[in-house]
């Protein structure tokens, strides 16, 4: 069986991950009237998603040290299915959390397991398939308020009562699969998780630094955009579409930066589109009007999804066979916590009587600091990979 095939049903899966952390931003407004909570509760919900993506991150890359790439992937789908049918059913706030961590526990342990897996199955052409891996999560983002949107019609939680279909099917499709497919067996040495994580310490604290304050930042935009457009004077119906705006500039992203990764020096790019995503939320900041709104809506949406598979291709490609999944499974966890409380943060900001220009500026020069920091860094030699990258690059 072809390892495409494979990659082709990782790729649904990545799809219906996605979807479900993606679809709860534009169900905030509708859980503030629905169970009648504030920003700071609904953003808490928002929250716990990311939380729990970050929460089984260090105990998976221990388990892909004992069990395949594969068995963790299935675990994942499984986990999804059960979070996805919770949500569906929550009678309340409480039962909601706990079932928003739980779809946030699938999708940490599926992208510590699947992205190190691609790598090895495409060790050729990481930079390549993970922006069409995350092509298909980034079309998931696409769909979830135009979804939403339909689903509101009748009741949210049909959405969940598919999304639980549909990843039972695709867990079962990649099962069958990958049990015909001739898998590598590039990650088998890698059976020390503490040592392995040790050993590329450096390289993992730089990424996570830099990934996870960028992603607080972005947390904190995305998942109160709608509320935010809607405060800027934009008709609500309009607000909550422009979060597909920026969902669908991500997808050329994603392919676009994919393929960059594969050929430009890995440190001096990822600074410059961290840059370019400093400049266009600023950009969202000052705006008004539908059409420079919109503008800057592409130009946040395009630069935030050019980061994610440049991060995941200097890791990847940078660390060995020896402790790839382990190391990266320490960098996600970071990373994940880091940003998480990004929207729990704003909505409490805000909660509190700040405005969002206010908070959304003042994220951006926080986020500022860290991007001279880094630069004047790589201008010295200091970050790790940097010197690698250029190497591969060139």
């Amino acid at each position: 069986m072809s390892r495409t095939r494979l990659f082709g049903s990782l790729c649904a899966m990545v799809f219906l991950v996605n979807f479900a952390r993606v679809v709860f931003a534009p169900l905030v407004g509708q859980f503030i009237g629905e169970f009648a909570i504030g920003e700071g509760t609904a953003g808490l919900i928002v929250t716990l998603a990311w939380l729990g993506s970050a929460a089984p991150r260090l105990p998976a890359g221990w388990a892909l040290t004992r069990f395949s790439r594969r068995l963790v992937i299935l675990v994942s789908g499984a986990m999804l299915t059960l979070g996805a049918l919770g949500v569906a059913l929550a009678p309340g706030v409480p039962t909601l959390m706990a079932a928003a961590f739980a779809i946030g526990l699938a999708s940490g342990v599926y992208f510590v397991a699947a992205n190190p897996f691609i790598a090895e199955l495409f060790p050729q052409r990481v930079g390549r398939v993970m922006g069409v891996h995350g092509t298909a999560s980034q079309l998931a983002a696409v769909a979830a308020a135009p979804v939403v949107t339909v689903v509101l019609w009748y009741d949210w939680r049909v959405a969940f009562y598919g999304l639980a279909v549909a990843a039972a099917s695709t867990t079962v499709l990649f099962a069958l699969l990958a049990s015909r497919t001739d898998l590598p067996d590039a990650g088998a040495s890698d059976t020390d998780f503490f040592g392995g994580a040790r050993s590329e310490w450096k390289l993992i604290l730089t990424a996570v630094v830099l990934m996870g304050l960028t992603g607080f930042v972005w947390q904190g935009l995305f998942n109160f955009y709608e509320l935010y457009m809607v405060d800027k004077g934009l008709a609500p119906a309009t607000a909550r579409n422009l979060l597909t705006v920026i969902f669908a500039a991500g997808v050329p992203a994603f392919l676009v930066s994919g393929d960059l990764a594969d050929r430009l020096p890995h440190v001096p790019y990822i600074l410059g589109i961290v840059t370019a995503f400093l400049l266009s939320v600023v950009l969202v900041v000052a705006s008004s009007g539908l059409a420079v709104v919109v503008a800057a809506s592409v130009a946040v949406g395009f630069a935030i999804h050019m980061l994610f598979p440049a991060m995941d291709t200097f890791l990847l490609a940078s660390l060995p066979d020896g402790s790839r999944a382990s190391a990266y499974a320490v960098y996600s966890a970071g990373m994940m916590s880091t940003q998480a409380a990004g929207s729990w943060a704003v909505g409490e900001a805000v909660e509190a009587g700040a405005t969002y220009d206010a908070v959304f500026l003042g994220l951006c020069g926080g986020l500022g600091v860290v991007i001279l920091a880094y630069a004047v860094l790589e201008r010295l030699g200091r970050i790790p990979g940097g010197a690698a990258g250029a190497e591969s690059a060139a």
